[in-house]
């Protein structure tokens, strides 16, 4: 495969050369283009040596080649890592003054954009603007990671691992196979919203009430999802586990926040997916100190109020025409009922088009690798039972969500 790897003029390009290897030892054709400003933080020679091809910003250099059109034309895949503010507002803009942004003006294959910058440029309105004008276009772009930028800074800015890009890109251009999974883009285009984890409710600055759910599943749906080819919109609550680069990371504590965050990611989803644990009651009134133990050992009470019911919700008023909305239901059995007769009942008290159910406790759901579900129609009707991997169990669910949208 031929991959354009540009590299803008950022301290983190110095990643870029660690990118450059994975894509190389992974058997790809690699052409490197940075820009001016990039050879002032890693040289032209360490480029021409890593890929084996010239590595100019220029577009007068090797003129009769007409390189700033045949490098776009025949690259399989663009890279830009870093991709600083100067370099997105070039590419939103459609400037052409230098040899990547010709690239990414002429190349018709999948453009992927990893940004690097301080956490101001990243947050400033106009990058933003830019990020959207260029998502819109069909460029896909990874969320920064967070951590420690240059000097003492740290926050939102920092590029992704190398490896972490890698996959993210691959994954744009790998080959659809015999029984859909992964490897299917049957999702190219669709926005989906995903929430995850478990949501805490403060009862003081200390404690809260919360739920043994690491949003492990979540996850593995959003993974899944970016592998099909869809724009993917984390609202995280607790979460214990990694989230991969190129989804967008929405963090919220509180059901009422994440009440919030999915309203507003909805609005334009052709997805919704609620498979965070969220909390059914919060405490009515938290307290702005640590509640202390009473000095006469007298027990104490916390009022309880109902969180909303945020599944109901998005089923009885699609944010969007045609929008798929997608329920979990974490079921015990008892003596009334089991497991699958509460999810029958939850499926038509939701109003879902489809709903998760599985049993949890004793092992079994939360904090684990595999999981075990029946999933249900609106009218509680089993579609598909499956017991595996939280990534195989993922499949099922949005093969089931293409059949739908298609």
């Amino acid at each position: 495969m031929r991959i354009v790897l540009g590299v803008a003029g950022g301290i983190a390009a110095y990643k870029a050369a660690l990118l450059l290897r994975l894509f190389r030892e992974a058997g790809h054709d690699v052409r490197v283009v940075p820009t001016a400003a990039a050879l002032k933080f890693v040289g032209q020679a360490t480029w021409e040596a890593l890929s084996g091809q010239p590595a100019t910003p220029h577009i007068f250099d090797d003129v009769p080649e007409v390189a700033h059109v045949r490098i776009g034309q025949t690259a399989d895949l663009v890279v830009v890592a870093p991709a600083t503010a100067d370099l997105i507002a070039r590419a939103a803009a459609g400037l052409c003054n230098d040899l990547l942004t010709a690239t990414l003006l002429t190349a018709r294959c999948p453009v992927l954009l990893a940004p690097a910058m301080h956490t101001e440029m990243w947050e400033h309105p106009a990058t933003q603007a830019n990020v959207a004008t260029l998502r819109s276009r069909g460029v896909h772009i990874l969320e920064p990671a967070s951590g420690r930028l240059t000097g003492s800074d740290s926050g939102p800015g920092r590029l992704p691992e190398p490896a972490e890009i890698a996959e993210a890109a691959l994954a744009l251009v790998e080959e659809p196979v015999d029984g859909a999974g992964s490897e299917s883009r049957d999702l190219t285009g669709r926005h989906v919203v995903i929430s995850a984890g478990g949501t805490r409710e403060p009862v003081d600055p200390v404690r809260f009430l919360g739920n043994r759910s690491t949003g492990r599943q979540g996850v593995a749906l959003a993974r899944t999802a970016l592998a099909r080819g869809a724009r993917v919109t984390l609202v995280a609550a607790h979460v214990e586990v990694a989230i991969p680069a190129g989804i967008t990371v929405v963090p919220v504590g509180t059901a009422l926040e994440l009440r919030a965050a999915v309203r507003r990611a909805a609005a334009d989803a052709d997805v919704v997916v609620m498979a965070a644990a969220v909390a059914d009651y919060r405490p009515e009134s938290p307290a702005d100190h640590k509640l202390k133990k009473a000095d006469d050992g007298a027990p104490r009470t916390i009022a309880l109020v109902e969180n909303p019911d945020i599944l109901a919700e998005l089923a009885s008023a699609r944010l969007r025409a045609g929008q798929v909305v997608v329920g979990f239901a974490a079921e015990t059995g008892d003596p009334v009922a089991s497991v699958l007769q509460h999810g029958r009942a939850k499926a038509l008290r939701k109003g879902a088009d489809l709903l998760v159910v599985n049993e949890v406790g004793g092992g079994r759901g939360f904090g684990s690798t595999e999981n075990s579900v029946a999933i249900l129609d609106a009218a509680g009707n089993v579609l598909r039972e499956a017991a595996g991997t939280k990534d195989a169990v993922s499949e099922l669910i949005w093969d089931l969500v293409a059949a739908r949208l298609s």
